[in-house]
């Protein structure tokens, strides 16, 4: 097992000798550096795994690892082999590269690195994202998957994943996020996202704003990719939620009048929506499922022999981590990876929804590119009080400039680090009357999430 260990870190430290961007403070935008020839270099050389398998490619803001998570669990249940590609992880490296929701082993991770090593000598300026992202397209030919779910690293036109040329491609929510990258408005922001659809290839998105969405429905247009707009052809609505799981309502807009009749009748008559059952919370998890089952419709089109009943049972049976997690229900204890100000718009309406009665302890830690400040006016107006930190990643914000973000409104607040402390703490300070909920980014979410599972006195 040491001897493993040993050779997964030498892998790793391999990867990161590289250029990561998700790891460099004040890095911009230029488009030299994000040039898809030498990622089609790269895979040209290891005999272009990413064609050898049918790929469902997410791109979005918010929402592409949980949608990702509901069509895997869905195709897992239908049986067939599902690779899954996401990115950032959350505690584990291996997490990025799945098969049937089972991370790449240390040793397999650590074999291909080697097996890689030649070809990405001949190779300048590659990046860890970029060796990360073919090492997974050829882990999931080695392993004969039936089928992919590809999600994005940021953006979509210039991403490394964008040589895939998918079954389908879906767009997730769109909101403002790495805007030096992909620009400052939600017509380039989009622009980018759309890189992914490809001609004659049907596309999913989910419900948009309207300057996105149109965006989308002219790029699609323009390539003749049949577009499918969730809340305009597939629809959606909440029924029942508590802190165990939701259900939801979903129908074909050619079914609009049937289901108004079901309204109108009180759920009384024998036609009804098909109702879904999923453990994820939040209203936003909502618009993620609807976009996820039209996913599904688009397969079953495309040929892939998926019932009701894995339908059902893959969205019922769905996990992803650290997306308004209760770690705790009384008082509750929350963790999410919010990170711009739509999500943490999101997560204050989540709060308010689940845990109304509850003043909030929030431990706040970000990165250093995130607008804290518009985060702040949608969160702290609920929050009794904060504690402002940060994680041990190389971009994180220090929560001093975090605190003095927070001052204008007028909320009470601290500084407590390393996170892991700041947690503590706040769960000390809660006691029985508070909830805590703890946010900012994923790296701060994974760091709360490993404290709780590995205390022994929480």
């Amino acid at each position: 097992m040491e001897i493993s260990n040993e050779l997964y870190q030498k892998a790793l430290d391999y990867l990161y000798s590289f250029i990561d961007y998700s790891l460099t403070k004040k890095f911009r935008y230029s488009p030299e550096k994000f040039d898809l020839m030498r990622m089609e270099k790269l895979l040209e050389s290891i005999g272009n795994p990413h064609e050898k398998y049918p790929v469902v490619h997410v791109a979005g803001t918010r929402g592409k690892g949980s949608t990702s998570a509901m069509i895997v669990s869905i195709l897992i249940q239908a049986g067939y082999k599902v690779g899954l590609y996401v990115s950032p992880h959350l505690e584990d490296f291996c997490e990025r590269i799945q098969v049937n929701r089972e991370n790449i082993s240390k040793d397999e991770l650590a074999n291909l690195v080697e097996e890689i090593k030649p070809y990405v000598d001949s190779i300048a300026e590659l990046t860890t994202f970029e060796l990360t992202t073919a090492i997974g397209f050829l882990y999931f030919a080695r392993q004969s998957v039936d089928i992919a779910v590809i999600e994005v690293g940021m953006g979509g036109r210039l991403d490394a994943t964008n040589l895939v040329n998918p079954l389908i491609s879906v767009i997730t929510s769109i909101s403002y996020d790495h805007t030096h990258i992909l620009g400052d408005t939600l017509t380039q922001i989009a622009f980018e996202k759309a890189g992914i659809i490809k001609p004659g290839k049907p596309v999913v998105t989910a419900p948009q704003n309207r300057e996105a969405r149109q965006v989308f429905e002219d790029i699609a247009r323009k390539r003749n990719a049949p577009i499918t707009i969730v809340g305009k052809d597939v629809l959606f609505a909440p029924w029942v939620h508590s802190l165990e799981g939701q259900s939801i309502l979903l129908w074909n807009s050619d079914e609009q009048e049937m289901v108004n009749r079901f309204i109108n009748s009180g759920g009384m008559q024998d036609w009804k929506p098909l109702r879904i059952s999923i453990p994820l919370l939040g209203y936003h998890q909502v618009e993620n499922a609807a976009t996820a089952y039209a996913v599904i419709e688009q397969l079953i089109i495309n040929g892939f022999n998926i019932r009701l009943r894995d339908i059902l049972d893959g969205f019922n049976n769905v996990y992803w981590p650290a997306r308004f997690e209760i770690l705790r229900k009384k008082p509750p204890v929350i963790i999410d990876g919010a990170q711009n100000q739509d999500s943490a718009l999101k997560l204050r309406l989540a709060i308010d929804d689940y845990i109304p009665g509850y003043p909030v302890l929030l431990v706040f830690g970000a990165s250093e590119d995130k607008d804290v400040g518009g985060m702040f006016k949608d969160l702290l107006p609920r929050v009794t009080k904060l504690i402002a930190t940060e994680s041990k990643h190389p971009r994180a914000m220090e929560a001093q400039d975090i605190l003095e973000l927070a001052h204008p409104f007028g909320t009470p607040a601290e500084v407590i680090t390393p996170l892991e402390e700041a947690f503590e703490a706040a769960l000390k300070m809660a006691g029985m009357e508070y909830a805590v909920v703890v946010t900012g980014s994923l790296f701060v979410a994974a760091a709360a999430r490993e404290v709780w599972r590995n205390s022994t006195s929480i």
